[in-house]
C-alpha cells in the first residue's frame, strides 16, 4: 500500500480495515483531486472551470436501500417504523466484503468534521473510490485546520464504493445498492450508487442520532442572521426556496441545508452548500450561478453543450441537478458557521393545492404540528405518474435522515420555541388562485416582501384573521403585498372548488398525523386544522 499526500504518517488507513488497497490519497486539495478525477474518466472539465460529473442510474438518493444496524444500544432508540433494520451478522458480512472488493483499488481520504461547534462537533473519515466523490465532500464538510489534522481522531468512518454491488440474500439488503449505517459504531457503508448526495446525508443522519441525547436540536433547515444578530431559522422541503430565500444579501448565510440548536445558538454541520441548479439563472440567483462557474465547484448531473458549458434549463438527465461548493463561495456566508439562538423560525411549504396562505403566525403547539406535519406537494409533471397535486408528508422536514422517534425532536424543537420566545411562521411559496396547472404561483417578490416584515418584526404588529380550515393566524394586509395573495379563497374564481380542495387538504393532514397524536399533548393535538367556520 502507497500513501500518497499524507499529512500525518501516523493515519493507516488499515485502521478502517482497508489496509489492503494499492494507493490511498489523503486529504488531496482541489488541484490533484482535478487532475485525478480528469485522468481516470470520472468527470470533466466545464469551460469556466467547475468539474462535472454523471451519477449513471442513480441520480437522487436510494431512500428504500438505507439500513441501521439493529442492536442492544439502538433497539429501543431507532424509530423502526420509518429505518430499515440490518442485523450485526449482515453488516460484518457486508463489511468484510466491501474490504475485500478495495483489494488492490486506489481509495481518496478525507479528514473533515461535521458541525462548526467544537463542542457538539463529529470528526468523520471519509473514504472514497472517485476523486470527484473525495472533492465533493471535501466540499460539502468542514475542513480542520492543516496542523489538527495530525492529531485527527475519527468517530464516524464512512466508506463509499460504488463499483460495489450488494448480494440482498447474503448481506440482508434490497437490491445491489445498499446504504448500511451502523450508528453504534460510527461506520456507514455505501455500494452501488454514485449519487455523491448520500455521503452528505450519511454523515446528517449520525448527527441526527448523537444530538439530541445532548439536549442539542439538530435541523434539516437553513440559516442566516441579520446585523442585528437576529438569527432566522427556514425549515423546508426540496423545492419549498430554502436555499433561496436563506441567500439574502441584507444578511449574512449561515447555512443552506443543516444546522443544529444547542445551548450556544444555531451552528452550521456543513462547510459548503448542495445547491439544486435545474433552470438555475443568474438573475434570481445570482449568487448561486456564480459558484457555478469557480474551480472547485463540483457540477452534479448538469448538461453541457458542445463547449462544455452548462445548460441548467435541460433537465434530460434528471430534474435533481447539482452544483456543491464550499461555503466561502457565498460573498456574504459566514466564516464561523455559528450564530445566535433563532429569533424567527420559517416553516416552508410549496402547497400545491393552492390553498395555504401565503403566510401564518403559528403558537408553539402550531409550530410542532406542521414540523412533525412537514408538508408540501409534489406537482404534476416532475415525476413518473404524477398527474396532479401530490400531498407530501415528511416529518421533521427530513424524515429519511431521522433514525429517532419524530416526537423526540418535536419536544425538543418545542422546548426551544419556548424557552427563546422565538416566532414562527408558516409561508407558502406554492400556488394561488387555484391549483398547480390552474393557478399561478407564488410571486417571489411578494414572499421576500412577507419574509422581510417577518424578520424585522414590524409582521408581528399586522392586524391578523383566524384562517377558516387551518386555524393559524393570516395578516390582513401588508405593505408591498397584493392584499388578495394574503386570502387564498378570494383568488379563486370558484369559492366553492376552493372550498372542497380545502376540505381534502386538511383531511390529508390529519389522516397524517393519526400516527402522532399519541406522542404529543392536547395542546398540540388541537393545532390540528379542521373545517371550523365559513370563510370570511
Amino acid at each position: 500500500m502507497q500513501e500518497i499526500g499524507v499529512h500525518n504518517p501516523d493515519h493507516k488507513i488499515a485502521q478502517a480495515g482497508l489496509g489492503g488497497a494499492a494507493h490511498v490519497f489523503y486529504n488531496l486539495t482541489e488541484a490533484p483531486l482535478y487532475e485525478e478525477a480528469i485522468r481516470r474518466g470520472e468527470a470533466e472539465l466545464t469551460a469556466d472551470g467547475a468539474l462535472r460529473a454523471l451519477t449513471g442510474q442513480h441520480t437522487g438518493r436510494s431512500a428504500k436501500d438505507k439500513f441501521v444496524v439493529r442492536d442492544d444500544e439502538t433497539e429501543n432508540v431507532i424509530w423502526w417504523d420509518n429505518n430499515k433494520p440490518m442485523s450485526r451478522a449482515h453488516f460484518e458480512v457486508l463489511h468484510r466484503d466491501m474490504l475485500a472488493h478495495a483489494e488492490g483499488a486506489t481509495l481518496f481520504v478525507q479528514d473533515l468534521v461535521g458541525g462548526a461547534d467544537a463542542g457538539h462537533a463529529l470528526p468523520s473519515r471519509i473514504v472514497t473510490e472517485f476523486a470527484w466523490h473525495s472533492l465533493f465532500i471535501r466540499n460539502l464538510l468542514i475542513r480542520p485546520e492543516r496542523e489538527a489534522l495530525k492529531s485527527f481522531v475519527p468517530k464516524l468512518t464512512i466508506i463509499d464504493l460504488p463499483s460495489f454491488r450488494a448480494d440482498p440474500e447474503r448481506h440482508g439488503c434490497r437490491t445491489e445498492t445498499v446504504i448500511a449505517c451502523d450508528l453504534t459504531n460510527g461506520l456507514i457503508l455505501i455500494g452501488g450508487t454514485s449519487y455523491a448526495g448520500e455521503m452528505k446525508k450519511s454523515v446528517f443522519t449520525a448527527l441526527n442520532y448523537l444530538l439530541p441525547a445532548k439536549g442539542v436540536m439538530p435541523m434539516h433547515c437553513s440559516a442566516n442572521v441579520g446585523p442585528a444578530g437576529d438569527t432566522a431559522v427556514f425549515f423546508g422541503l426540496s423545492g419549498t426556496g430554502k436555499t433561496t430565500l436563506s441567500a439574502d444579501p441584507s444578511r449574512t448565510l449561515i447555512g443552506d441545508d443543516e444546522h443544529g440548536w444547542s445551548e450556544e445558538g444555531v451552528f452550521n454541520f456543513e462547510g459548503g452548500c448542495y445547491a439544486k441548479t435545474i433552470r438555475l439563472s443568474a438573475e434570481a440567483e445570482p449568487e448561486i450561478y456564480a459558484t457555478t462557474k469557480r474551480f472547485g465547484t463540483v457540477l452534479e448531473n448538469v448538461v453541457l453543450d458542445d463547449e462544455r458549458r452548462p445548460d441548467f434549463d435541460d433537465g434530460s438527465l434528471t430534474e435533481n441537478t447539482r452544483c456543491a461548493y464550499p461555503l466561502y463561495f457565498i460573498p456574504n456566508a459566514s466564516d464561523t458557521g455559528r450564530a445566535p439562538h433563532p429569533k424567527t423560525i420559517i416553516m416552508l411549504t410549496a402547497d400545491a393545492f393552492g390553498v395555504l396562505p401565503p403566510i401564518a403566525k403559528l403558537t408553539p403547539e402550531q409550530a410542532m404540528y406542521h414540523f412533525l406535519s412537514g408538508y408540501t406537494a409534489k406537482v404534476a409533471g416532475t415525476e413518473k405518474g404524477v398527474t396532479e397535486p401530490e400531498a407530501t408528508f415528511s416529518t421533521c422536514f427530513g424524515a429519511p435522515f431521522m433514525p429517532r422517534h419524530p416526537a423526540e425532536y418535536g419536544n425538543l424543537l418545542k422546548e426551544l420555541i419556548s424557552r427563546h420566545g422565538v416566532d414562527c411562521w408558516l409561508v407558502n411559496t406554492g400556488w394561488t388562485g387555484g391549483a398547480y396547472g390552474t393557478g399561478r404561483r407564488m410571486p417571489i417578490k411578494a414572499t421576500r416582501a412577507m419574509l422581510a416584515a417577518a424578520l424585522d418584526g414590524t409582521l408581528k404588529n399586522a392586524e391578523f384573521r383566524t384562517d377558516a380550515n387551518f386555524g393559524i393566524a393570516v395578516p390582513r394586509s401588508l405593505d408591498g403585498v397584493d392584499g388578495a395573495l394574503l386570502d387564498p379563497r378570494s383568488t379563486w374564481a370558484d369559492a366553492a372548488a376552493y372550498d372542497a380542495q380545502a376540505r381534502k387538504l386538511v383531511d390529508m393532514f390529519v389522516a397524517n398525523f393519526a400516527k402522532f397524536e399519541s406522542h404529543v399533548d392536547g395542546k398540540v393535538r388541537d393545532a390540528a386544522p379542521a373545517v371550523r367556520i365559513a370563510a370570511e
